[in-house]
Formats: C-alpha cells, structure tokens, sequence
C-alpha cells in the first residue's frame, strides 16, 4: 500500500503546472506552497517523466508521413550521390591536355 500524503492530487497538480509555467525557481513556488523544494522538484521531475512517449509507442499520422517524406528524400539523395560518384570515375582528361573526353 502507498504511503500517506498529506498533499492531495490536485494541489500536487496546481504545484506542478505553477512551477513548470512561471519564470519562478522550483525554490521560489516551493516556498509559495510552503513545500520543501525537493519535494516539489521530485513531483516535476515524476510529471515529466510521465509525459515523455514509450521508446516503443506508436507512431502518429503526421508523425508517420513525415518519416516517409524523408525516407523518400533520403532515397533521391543517395541515388544521386551514386550517380555523381559514378560520372566523377568516367570522365578522364586526356593525357597531355587539359580537354576532358565526352563518350558519345
């Protein structure tokens, strides 16, 4: 069973949302809810944790078809890298001169 808080969720909350908001220090709201600063650091620091995604969660629809997008991206710009190391290997000077050869 959890430990006893004399704090209720909702004051937890207003703490919170007041600390994460305001240009305040955690010290300086702490001291307003006349709570101990660790205290209201710890419930900060539990809230975000809470609200970061799963490494494993599911993508979102936009979030999805931006991957795509790039993926795609990602895609034409090795291809064309590819070409553009390609044609560097084929086109050799002539010896002597300072003419590059055209393949016709």
């Amino acid at each position: 069973m959890a430990p006893f808080s004399k704090y209720s969720p909702e004051f937890r909350e207003e703490a919170v949302q007041i600390a994460l908001r305001s240009s305040k220090t955690i010290s300086e709201v702490a001291r307003e809810f006349e709570l101990n600063p660790e205290t209201l650091r710890g419930w900060v620091k539990k809230y975000l944790n809470q609200r970061e995604p799963a490494p494993d969660a599911e993508l979102t629809v936009s979030e999805r078809s931006r991957l795509k997008e790039l993926e795609r991206r990602n895609r034409e710009l090795e291809m064309e890298n590819s070409f553009l190391k390609n044609a560097r290997r084929t086109s050799r000077r002539i010896s002597g001169s300072k003419q590059v050869r055209v393949h016709r």
